[in-house]
């Protein structure tokens, strides 16, 4: 029915949503870690605004009740704020019944929007955005090509929670590498105690089509951790983690090991279970390798 560029991403707890094509491919799509969007029909395309009116007339159409949008591909946040507006009004239009729109958002996107605009999409239901900060350390930004810092994406991240919208954050376990591994983990959470996210999560990095572009920034010494490096980064993680009532998920196909909660009420039990996975891993229910995906 809808007319899908493929791939097509969405965070793993959108799986219930409409997923609204806005964009193609992600208008950065400089860091290293992704290969989501090398893919030639991937290259950043904005989509007509007719062409997506007709595909929610459609959906309208076929009477399906749609409660929750999200809006793909990686990069739709770096429309303009009128067209965005125009979007979600149109969402509204033509499936009233949707309770929430969502859509990832990089830091830089929201530079040129200001936290009145962001309050106006959030009244047309745009409540919710998935940042993908990777790590609060601007050594590791700068080895990934991320083109962001801790000071812009704290900055970013503050907007949103003035606008009124919630974010759910997300840090790569494993990112970078055993030499600056400690760093990564305090900085980030540095990063997360300031911004005091809604959510965030953590999955481990992974290189499905080879290490070689990502580890020329590591001059060639880049090599994954293992299992037991990556409990011991995230406990580094949970140690400094100074958070009031974020709920905290570490159960991507991508982890080993499942941990749920809030932070800062079940600290204490999920640094546990890090521990015991670091001295007695044949006790914990660890995914094997079989379990395990992107």
């Amino acid at each position: 029915m809808l007319n899908y560029i493929e791939p097509v991403f969405r965070p793993p707890s959108e799986w219930k949503s409409l997923i609204l094509q806005v964009t193609n491919g992600c208008s950065y799509n400089h860091c290293t870690f992704c290969d989501m969007y090398t893919q030639p029909q991937k290259k950043f395309r904005p989509k007509k605004p007719d062409d997506i009116e007709r595909e929610l007339q459609l959906i309208a159409a076929s009477g399906a009740r749609v409660t929750r949008v999200f809006l793909a591909d990686g990069d739709a946040m770096t429309l303009p704020f009128a067209r965005l507006q125009h979007i979600c009004s149109l969402i509204n239009h033509y499936l009233p019944t949707v309770q929430r729109i969502a859509s990832y958002c990089l830091p830089r996107n929201l530079t040129n929007k200001t936290p009145a605009q962001l309050s106006q999409l959030r009244d047309l239901g745009l409540s919710l955005m998935y940042v993908g900060c990777e790590s609060g350390d601007d050594e590791v930004l700068a080895k990934i090509e991320k083109g962001e810092t801790f000071s812009s994406s704290l900055a970013a991240l503050e907007k949103i929670k003035a606008a009124g919208m919630k974010s759910s954050v997300m840090i790569l376990n494993g990112l970078a590498g055993p030499a600056l591994s400690r760093q990564h983990a305090l900085a980030s959470a540095r990063l997360m105690n300031a911004a005091q996210p809604d959510y965030l999560s953590t999955l481990v990095v992974s290189f499905p089509l080879g290490t070689e572009r990502f580890a020329c920034n590591f001059d060639g010494q880049f090599r994954l951790l293992t299992q037991p490096e990556l409990f011991q980064e995230m406990a580094w993680l949970l140690e400094h983690l100074e958070l009031e009532k974020t709920v905290f998920r570490s159960d991507h196909a991508s982890n080993y090991l499942v941990l749920k909660g809030i932070l800062g009420r079940d600290k204490a039990r999920m640094l546990q279970q890090v521990s015991l996975a670091l001295t007695h891993p044949d006790c914990m229910p660890l995914r094997e390798e079989w379990q395990r995906g992107l």
